[in-house]
């Protein structure tokens, strides 16, 4: 019978704190915990501090039955893992003579000088059970304390993989009754995660095994669907039931699964059906253009593209006068561009740089308009300018609608 572990991920480091680096250790471990059945329910990033540490390792331990450090285990004054968790489970720290003696082989073998204060690093707490460390210098250890466990890792990544991989998990396994945890990511575009959860309803969102659960990103929410089971076998199964559930209320809203991106979905999909496609930008640079470009078979699909700096710039050369709206402009500007290169549908994108508002209206924000046989679909977005952000929002929704106008024309023909 599979047993209902849970863990802890706690990784050590003022440097974390500081924003220097980015902590991969704990996204790392938390996959590799997930894969096998054990639940995270919190992820601890402290510094070198070892009062802070020892406090970090004590609340863990009221919560998980395992916890996982990562970091602090270097021959520095500031590595202080060692002694956190001595104090913490209430012991001390033994001197180890083979630890010592490997660690200088290791430098030998590095043609390297070891110096005294690695001398700390063969200090473990009393009664740990030694993880030796054949890719590094840094021993790591697990101490057994009141029915759960505390395992320490070093937090070089290399190191901490290769240690994770073929010491952690089996002994984990070895220990424990575990089974799997799965997830599938349904990747979505063109709808907002307010109303995606409105769609999917409380039934699906708030069932427990699996669970459903939403992640917003610029312009698209992952849907992810997680469950725990015995076996990778009953996992698949699970996740394919509440899968087939979503694809048939989101139905054309999907584009992709897990890595799946809306530029590799669209060129694929206008390759396949020998479509092609001309894009015209203004206010935004290329952000459509050069995401597009970055897709194998982009050069057989993407027949025209043209970028314009502002809307002054893009109605000039449509040959217009007067004051025209963003939404009319692009309208315009996506039908002209459709016919001057013949392909088979348009996106065009007009977008105000200089600009940006908190609301959608025809003067304010950023229009998104589709040219396709013979007719259009646009819409105007309360917002503007050529931030990051911005670019990265309307050049996600234009190639979404026209994802989406392209499974309707299917579904007709």
């Amino acid at each position: 019978m599979t047993e209902n572990v849970t863990a802890e991920i706690i990784s050590i480091g003022t440097e974390i704190l500081l924003g220097e680096i980015t902590d991969t250790n704990s996204v790392y471990i938390a996959r590799s915990l997930r894969d096998i059945g054990v639940n995270v329910f919190f992820m601890t990033s402290v510094g070198d501090n070892e009062n802070r540490i020892t406090e970090s390792i004590r609340n863990a331990l009221a919560r998980a039955q395992i916890v996982i450090t990562t970091g602090g285990l270097g021959p520095t004054i500031d590595d202080m893992t060692r002694q956190a968790v001595a104090e913490a489970t209430g012991r001390g720290l033994t001197f180890h003579q083979d630890l010592l003696d490997k660690i200088a082989e290791r430098f030998v073998g590095f043609r390297s000088t070891m110096t005294d204060n690695n001398r700390r690093q063969a200090y473990l707490p009393d009664d740990s059970i030694v993880i030796e460390n054949p890719v590094g210098t840094a021993p790591s250890f697990i101490v057994e304390h009141e029915g759960g466990m505390v395992i320490s890792l070093p937090g070089v990544p290399r190191e901490m993989k290769f240690l994770m991989a073929e010491r952690v998990i089996p002994h984990l396994r070895q220990r424990y009754q575990l089974g799997v945890i799965k997830a599938r990511i349904l990747r979505t575009a063109g709808i907002g995660e307010s109303s995606l959860d409105d769609l999917i309803g409380e039934k699906l969102l708030q069932a427990s095994n699996p669970t459903v659960g939403l992640a917003a990103h610029s312009g698209m929410v992952d849907v992810r669907i997680t469950t725990k089971a015995d076996s990778t076998e009953d996992a698949d199964r699970m996740i394919a039931i509440v899968e087939d559930q979503l694809r048939t209320i989101l139905k054309s809203y999907i584009f992709g699964t897990e890595k799946d991106t809306i530029e590799s979905t669209l060129i694929n999909t206008l390759h396949a059906g020998g479509l092609t496609l001309a894009v015209t930008q203004t206010g935004i640079g290329d952000a459509i253009s050069r995401r597009l470009e970055r897709i194998p078979n982009h050069e057989n699909v993407l027949v025209m593209k043209q970028t314009y700096a502002n809307p002054s710039e893009l109605q000039t050369e449509l040959n217009q006068t007067g004051e025209l709206a963003l939404l009319d402009l692009a309208k315009l500007a996506a039908e002209a561009v459709c016919k001057q290169s013949n392909a088979t549908v348009a996106i065009a994108v007009v977008s105000n740089p200089d600009q940006v508002g908190d609301h959608a209206d025809s003067d304010v924000g950023t229009a998104v308009a589709v040219f396709m046989d013979g007719q259009s679909n646009s819409r105007v977005y309360g917002f503007g300018g050529q931030d990051d952000m911005a670019s990265a929002w309307t050049s996600t929704w234009a190639m979404a609608r026209v994802w989406q106008m392209l499974q309707v024309k299917d579904n007709v023909s």
